[in-house]
């Protein structure tokens, strides 16, 4: 059996759940779920690329980006 080929390691972002998504529209819970996230003050990774921005910018009051 071949070994597997390393994944490169690209830039990431370090993304952190600051406020509930109780009372909010329909599409901000669909995004919060989409990034990861299940409860407050939880931290997901994802990849930096166009479209994780763009969740991000939809949520900015939900979210808060720790580190690039």
């Amino acid at each position: 059996m071949a070994p597997r080929a390393a994944k490169k390691k690209g830039k990431t972002l370090e993304i952190v759940q600051v406020r509930s998504g109780i009372c909010t529209p329909e599409n901000h819970k669909r995004t919060l779920k989409a990034l990861g996230f299940s409860r407050l003050n939880q931290k997901v990774t994802r990849p930096d690329n166009p479209a994780i921005r763009g969740m991000v910018d939809t949520i900015p009051h939900l979210v808060r980006i720790v580190s690039e």
